[in-house]
């Protein structure tokens, strides 16, 4: 399974908008020369300095609403500059509501939201963060610290809740959600035990971040489905995507292809289980091996057969023997002969699983190089819940 997000691992870094203030208007005398001083302070990083000469400014009777903007403005990056937190908020929060940070307030928010962040003070983030968003000022980096301040307070229920949403925002918006992101809400849901919550999730991360692990986790849970044909159709999917992850995975898709009379379908995952050695004890090699040439010669066996099962099927009235020796042709890597034998199937219309069919159907056409048309076959399949959920990440190959 996906390894839980540790402390600070999604780290966010300081993406603030931090520069050193001009003066857009003129700061009265009473202040000019604290401030120059301040300034001056600040382009030599003598940060100690330019705080002390604020502080002096800030204290001057007679100093203007715009002289206060300007001490706080230049106290938050010098604090800020020294690592000087609690005095770079203050000075932030300040400002927000003098009018002549009328332009700057959804940055300041947003730069507020990732300093409390940064400072590990997470009630404070999210309680700003939230604002932020609640006013339209919340970026990507706002949503995040919110995420991850929930996520460090183990708030997994409100992670769920939150990230759930925010992808769903983005999906809406055409926008590919962060992958780390997903990475929480799947972490989160596995926290709180919710089965369909981690594999919403899992199905998020190989939709928009595809990768071998990934998809290894997902497959755990459609290898156990109920559902005999969507548990087989993610065995092939796993070998599709190179996410089989042992020995045993290999010896079950194997054993469920030849129960479906499939002994193409069942070489094909041994061959490669023995290849990448993923049999390592002499139990396992053994049963494998005599699996293994049992397996020869019931494929021997079937493809001396196949041209006669394809005309013999042709001429007849059952539709899944069509599709029967469609899958056969699948399994030896015969694409456009599996595509026209499961069509002609389809086409009799008696099938005992017209899901199945489709999906196969879809498979074959995949595997043809026909990508549009399976992914029209495969997004448009009805029926079981689990059987659709197979197929709509099989279109994810198309």
């Amino acid at each position: 399974m996906i390894k839980p997000v540790r402390s600070f691992v999604l780290f966010v870094a300081m993406t603030l908008q931090i520069s050193q203030p001009t003066f857009a208007e003129k700061v009265s005398g009473a202040v000019a020369k604290p401030l120059l001083a301040a300034q001056n302070a600040s382009k030599t990083r003598k940060w100690a300095e330019c705080l002390s000469s604020l502080r002096t400014a800030d204290a001057t009777d007679g100093k203007t609403a715009y002289d206060s903007f300007i001490i706080n403005e230049l106290t938050a990056f010098c604090a800020l500059s020294s690592n000087d937190v609690p005095t770079a908020t203050r000075a932030y929060e300040i400002n927000l509501s003098s009018p002549f940070a009328a332009e700057k307030i959804a940055q300041r928010t947003r730069d507020l939201a990732k300093i409390h962040f940064n400072a590990r003070d997470y009630k404070k983030t999210i309680e700003v963060g939230r604002n932020a968003i609640a006013k339209g000022y919340g970026d990507a980096d706002t949503f995040l610290v919110v995420a991850q301040s929930y996520y460090q307070t183990n708030d997994f229920r409100n992670v769920r809740e939150f990230v759930g949403n925010w992808i769903k925002d983005q999906e809406k918006r055409g926008q590919r959600p962060r992958e780390n992101a997903i990475q929480m809400y799947v972490t989160s849901c596995m926290r709180l035990k919710d089965e369909a919550c981690t594999a919403a999730g899992f199905e998020k991360l190989v939709t928009y971040y595809p990768n071998p692990a990934g998809w290894a986790n997902l497959m755990q849970s459609l290898f156990a489905s109920r559902n005999e044909v969507a548990a087989f159709n993610a065995y092939r999917l796993a070998t599709d995507v190179g996410a089989m992850r042992t020995g045993d995975d290999y010896t079950e898709m194997a054993q469920r292809a030849l129960e479906k009379g499939l002994p193409g379908e069942a070489l094909a995952a041994l061959e490669t289980a023995f290849a990448r050695k993923v049999f390592t004890t002499k139990r396992d090699i053994d049963r494998n091996t005599r699996l293994l040439n049992t397996t020869k010669e019931r494929v021997a066996a079937d493809r001396a057969s196949l041209i006669k099962q394809d005309r013999d099927a042709a001429i007849g009235k059952s539709a899944d023997a069509d599709v029967r020796v469609g899958q056969a042709f699948l399994s030896y890597g015969q694409y456009p002969q599996a595509v026209i034998a499961i069509r002609r199937g389809i086409t009799k219309g008696n099938l005992t699983d017209a899901g199945e069919a489709e999906l196969v159907l879809g498979i074959a056409l995949l595997k043809s190089g026909n990508k549009i048309e399976a992914g029209r076959v495969l997004r448009a399949i009805k029926g079981d819940a689990e059987l659709r959920r197979v197929a709509k990440l099989w279109s994810l190959r198309a």
